[in-house]
């Protein structure tokens, strides 16, 4: 019916009724918190292009994650920060290395809390890439295959660490098919797989960069990672990872791609995690900084709009931020 019958403002008329038919909410349980576990560092260090961001050493980790917990933050993402580097990431499975160490810290003080991992090797390759380099032609590449077999034996030792998930974010083909299929040679079929199945060469990973000491030493990520203009292929990907054993999958940024958020959860059918990159939280927290905007309503207002697109959960450098306002409003 047509307006004067039709009125549309009916219910907005109050705080109640517009509580009452909201489509769309935010949750802590439903926010992922990444950390970053530094070798070296014997105090927390700031990240100075994302403020409030810090490099842990293990025992700050531990701590970071219970202030977490005890706000209802649904799960916490681990990131290395490598004390040695080599040309194939070694450091990514040792087993005393300074995610492993944290996952069986974190999972001691505060079994219950969702520990995932990252999987991958830029942040302990000492060329900064995601793979193994192959010279043999004369000019460096990515090796994929090789690549993905150290990719699985990361996997593995995360998993015997205690981590619930793990989540490889290299973007080489056929990484989730041999992930799960280490896991479960190694009796860990019950651990999940967070595949970034879309997973852009984009402009806002500076300042993770810089906090994972992980920036290339040479060329870009563009001959692995996907093409901002490709929408279609993110679908593809997405499908094809679900199809090699993936549990969830992950569209990464997020902000300028709702619509690949959404268009994966249609045709997947897979619990969708979006991942509000580190780039989108420092452009907030520079624009809150100058008076440009309200850092709390702007937070808010992306994280709904990323779980109005279609994410069952939100990674976000917000997710401590965003979870302590809502523990306000209850």
């Amino acid at each position: 019916m047509a307006f004067p019958a039709t009125r549309m403002r009916r219910l907005r008329a109050t705080p109640a009724l517009r509580g009452l038919v909201r489509e769309t909410g935010l949750r802590a349980d439903r926010l992922v918190a990444p950390l970053f576990v530094s070798e070296t560092a014997i105090a927390r260090e700031p990240v100075p292009t994302m403020p409030g961001v810090y490099r842990l050493p293990v025992a700050e980790v531990v701590a970071e994650a219970r202030d977490l917990a005890g706000l209802g933050v649904g799960a916490v993402m681990l990131f290395g920060v490598a004390a040695q580097k080599d040309a194939e990431g070694s450091g990514a499975w040792d087993q005393e290395g300074g995610v492993q160490l944290a996952v069986r810290a974190i999972k001691q003080a505060l079994p219950e809390l969702v520990v995932i991992t990252d999987v991958c090797l830029c942040e302990y390759t000492d060329h900064g890439h995601c793979g193994v380099i192959d010279t043999s032609e004369g000019s460096a590449r990515i090796d994929n295959d090789a690549t993905v077999e150290l990719l699985a034996r990361t996997a593995a030792s995360h998993a015997r660490a205690g981590a619930d998930m793990v989540a490889p974010s290299d973007m080489m083909d056929g990484r989730v098919g041999a992930i799960r299929a280490g896991l479960d040679e190694e009796g860990f079929s019950e651990v999940p797989i967070l595949a970034y199945a879309a997973k852009f060469a984009s402009a806002f990973y500076g300042p993770f960069r810089e906090a994972a000491a992980s920036t290339p030493s040479f060329g870009d990520r563009r001959s692995y990672q996907m093409d901002p203009g490709n929408g279609r292929e993110a679908v593809r990907e997405a499908l094809l990872d679900a199809a090699e054993g993936a549990d969830m999958l992950m569209v990464k940024p997020a902000l300028s791609y709702g619509d690949l958020i959404a268009a994966v959860k249609r045709e997947c059918k897979l619990p969708i995690a979006a991942y509000n990159v580190s780039g989108e939280y420092a452009m907030i927290k520079a624009a809150a900084a100058g008076g440009y905007l309200d850092e709390r309503a702007a937070v808010c207002e992306i994280l709904t709009s990323l779980h109005r697109a279609g994410a069952d959960i939100v990674i976000s450098y917000h997710a401590k931020d965003a979870a302590q306002w809502l523990s306000q409003t209850e």
